[in-house]
């Protein structure tokens, strides 16, 4: 509890004191009487009152403050001072409780994410180190990260091996083994050994950085509900209060009027109080975000990142999935399995290459180089040509070298043999002659058939795989995960073409996601509803181009953020349902004198702190 609630809290307990006092001692004298329920009402509501007028004066009139400086004005006008006093006690009750809820929330979420680094210790020309601040350091840089502590900077370990505690970025508490060679990622902790690590990227454009970034921008993405309370509340407050004001006056002037009877000003003006109190929509106002709020920060924990609540709603009426293969359903570790109808030896082809692909960051690419084993030299490598979706033209020590699919080779004119190999095969050419091709394996990621199998309980109806792979491979891969259609040998141009299509055929509300970690699946993940990138090995186009980051690579994530998503909005609606719900049937009960004050206590601050407490639950994921 910070010192301004801290404040609060002493304020109530001063004035349950003075009130409990003044309603067990009965003063008889009606100025004594209303001079002594001014302090316990001052000192519980001066602050509203106070922001009341500023809103007045500022043209903001209609708001919750308003509304209980009326109600409660009023309502010691009339002389019913326990039941003013009593209304601002209780409205600041919930207010207390209120802030506190959302500021237990944002520690929560804040605690979670706690992934910013407060210092680097950098090494300089003597070789020992220094304290600096993170965004000081320059890429390239080399840092010592000791047990511990956090890893300011993106990086590779060139020396000490470690555990690294990973959980506020991914959600996994099982520690992650690094050595030397081994791609690192601020934020995560250092748990065992002292590394020695290679920055890769400035502070601004490290991980960490930029989740913390996604994730304080999140709240300004607001969903269509929370968009749907903010227009309500701004029609509704000026129409509750009109609404009180003919209560107020026309029942009486009717009375006197047509039916020649007393007015009874009193009892109209209180229930027309009783009406305020009760219109009050702090618990729409208050609920909604904060469920959205928890939703989010529920994600976060679990290692997913969504980059605002309008995302979360979207994700919740998901109905179609669509899959990039390599690096999302697969792990994009490749590994050659073997070298065919060759006519060089496989020592010399894979050399070739090897250094062809020396400029790419693409995993066949660095699985062609780690086959190769040799010392790559940039130097031997000019007039390189990339063709999307079909491979790499490259001078090699003065050969011209095709290496790609069997589109590049029918483009290029070079007869080439097939593989009946499942698996990804590169074909080469050197100099307009075929030279053979060279199989490599992928392997499926743990939890991919298990994230089909997941998805389709929670209530996805169609999964649908894109890759630029052979269609043998692509079927295969499809088969074994349970993925119902499957369209292979793609361009990037052709994802996109491919999507549109299936947004087209969708029937119903039913949102589509594309879940891809290549720079080749920006475009798609734009175009989809909702876009889903894979964080760890995802290019940092597709992670910006997404609108949810799965911080670990697992696919099994995409079903676990589609069931956070449902319960978040299923909080929702209950919330909404529940408290205009009970507003409207307690604002009718108070038109017609079956409610009094008490009842619109409960009415506003009760409905207030049980919409409160269900949004909470929003924060808490069960496992699946």
């Amino acid at each position: 509890m910070n010192k301004k609630q801290k404040k609060v809290l002493i304020r109530i307990m001063i004035t349950v004191v003075l009130l409990v006092t003044l309603v067990l001692l009965p003063v008889g004298n009606e100025y004594l009487r209303f001079g002594l329920f001014m302090i316990p009402y001052l000192v519980i509501g001066y602050d509203i009152l106070r922001k009341a007028g500023k809103g007045i004066l500022h043209r903001q009139v209609f708001d919750e403050n308003f509304l209980m400086a009326v109600a409660t004005v009023g309502a010691i006008i009339l002389g019913e001072y326990t039941e003013g006093v009593a209304v601002m006690l209780f409205y600041q009750i919930g207010e207390l409780f209120q802030s506190y809820a959302v500021g237990k929330s944002r520690k929560n979420i804040s605690e979670l994410m706690d992934i910013r680094p407060d210092y680097a210790n950098l090494y300089v020309d003597d070789g020992q180190t220094e304290r600096v601040e993170p965004d000081e350091v320059e890429t390239g840089s080399l840092i010592m990260v000791n047990p511990g502590e956090k890893i300011p900077i993106d990086g590779i370990v060139v020396e000490g091996n470690a555990a690294l505690n990973t959980s506020a970025l991914t959600g996994e508490s099982i520690p992650r083994e690094v050595e030397a060679g081994d791609e690192v990622i601020n934020g995560c902790i250092n748990m065992t050994g002292v590394l020695k690590i290679q920055t890769t990227k400035e502070f601004d454009e490290s991980t960490a950085s930029k989740i913390l970034d996604m994730v304080e921008n999140a709240s300004s993405r607001k969903s269509r509900s929370e968009n749907f309370i903010s227009r309500f509340a701004k029609y509704y407050t000026p129409a509750v209060c009109i609404g009180a004001l003919f209560l107020a006056v026309l029942p009486p002037v009717f009375r006197m009027a047509f039916l020649r009877l007393s007015p009874l000003w009193g009892m109209w003006v209180y229930r027309a109080l009783t009406f305020l109190v009760i219109s009050c929509p702090c618990a729409l106002v208050i609920s909604i975000p904060l469920s959205f709020f928890a939703g989010i920060g529920g994600a976060g924990h679990e290692g997913v990142l969504v980059k605002g609540s309008n995302y979360l709603e979207a994700l919740a009426k998901t109905k179609t999935v669509v899959f990039d293969k390599t690096g999302t359903m697969t792990l994009g570790v490749f590994e050659v399995a073997g070298i065919h109808h060759s006519p060089m030896e496989d020592k010399g082809l894979l050399e070739l290459t090897a250094h062809a692909e020396c400029h790419s960051s693409h995993p066949i690419s660095k699985s062609l180089q780690e086959a190769y084993g040799g010392k790559i030299d940039p130097g031997r490598v000019t007039d390189v040509e990339e063709i999307g979706g079909n491979g790499i033209l490259a001078a090699v020590d003065g050969k011209k070298v095709l290496v790609g699919n069997g589109k590049l080779m029918e483009r290029m004119g070079v007869p080439y043999q097939d593989c009946h190999e499942i698996g990804t095969v590169v074909h080469v050419a050197v100099d307009g002659e075929y030279a053979g091709h060279i199989l490599i394996a992928d392997k499926l990621k743990p939890h991919a058939k298990e994230a089909i199998l997941s998805l389709k309980k929670s209530g996805v109806a169609r999964t649908v795989m894109l890759t630029g792979d052979r269609t043998r491979v692509a079927e295969q891969v499809a088969s074994e995960l349970g993925i119902g259609e499957v369209h292979s040998e793609l361009l990037p141009a052709d994802k996109v073409s491919i999507v549109e299509k299936l947004l087209a055929e969708r029937t119903g509300s039913g949102n589509l996601a594309f879940a891809g970690d290549g720079i080749n699946d920006a475009p798609v993940l734009s175009r989809a509803d909702i876009g889903i990138a894979m964080g760890a090995l995802g290019s940092d186009a597709a992670i910006e181009a997404a609108d949810i980051v799965l911080m670990d690579d697992d696919p099994l994530k995409i079903a676990k953020a589609i069931r956070i998503a449902k319960k978040c909005i299923r909080i929702v609606y209950e919330n909404i349902y529940f408290a205009i719900g009970i507003k409207i049937i307690c604002l009718v009960f108070g038109a017609l004198g079956l409610a009094n004050m008490w009842l619109a206590i409960f009415a506003d601050v009760g409905v207030m702190v049980i919409a409160v407490l269900n949004a909470i639950r929003a924060l808490f994921v069960k496992k699946i």
